[in-house]
């Protein structure tokens, strides 16, 4: 058996399409599979812990870290940057292990045009209709009507940007929609490049061939 190399598993999806929930089963559905955690140079808020939920830093270390390469993404948004560090990514593809982007189509088109893309597999998801959206983040009953109209208006940029990915699911039953998921994510990690060892063991074939 080959040893393989990881993924970068890119999720995107407007807000309410299903994303956050997808993204949670997959990672129950494989444990090995790694959550990227971002850097931030906003503050913590109540109950965020430093290492689990964001890597907090000052502006200056940002900085630092993209003019030297160590983002693989990052934006500035509301007066604060985030960003996904390079260095953890590396070591979790080297290992072996999957790692798991919940992130916009500005992101993963930043992480598909970086040393690492190819070994990207990213994933756009569909609402069934604008009217099921719309009931999804109103039946969420966490946001106000302002909010939500916030949300419906942005969601139509980021649906704009669909073609943009690998894969494109309509997540019209979540059930169905996880297994097609876990299907694409069992196939894209026996693509050649992920088993650095295939030409090795090909090589000893072709030996083994030669000597009987």
């Amino acid at each position: 058996m080959t040893k393989r190399r990881g993924l970068l598993i890119i999720l995107s999806s407007p807000s309410g399409a299903g994303k956050s929930t997808l993204a949670r089963r997959l990672r129950a559905w494989d444990q090995n599979i790694a959550l990227s955690i971002s850097a931030t140079t906003r503050a913590p808020r109540p109950g965020e812990i430093d290492g689990a939920d964001y890597h907090f830093i000052d502006d200056a270390s940002f900085k630092a870290m993209v003019a030297a390469g160590g983002m693989l993404e990052h934006a500035h948004v509301f007066g604060h940057f985030y960003g996904s560090p390079s260095d953890p990514v590396q070591r979790a593809i080297d290992a072996g292990r999957d790692v798991l982007f919940d992130i916009d189509w500005q992101g993963a088109q930043q992480i598909r045009n970086s040393s690492l893309g190819p070994h990207t597999l990213s994933i756009f998801l569909l609402p069934p209709s604008i009217s099921e959206l719309r009931r999804r983040l109103e039946n969420r009953a966490q946001d106000d009507d302002g909010v939500i109209a916030r949300r419906m208006q942005k969601s139509w940029d980021e649906i704009s940007h669909w073609d943009g990915y690998d894969f494109v699911l309509v997540n019209d039953d979540l059930d169905q929609t996880e297994a097609r998921l876990k299907t694409i994510v069992e196939a894209t990690r026996l693509r050649r490049l992920q088993q650095p060892d295939l030409t090795d063991h090909v090589r000893n074939l072709h030996a083994e061939f030669e000597e009987t």
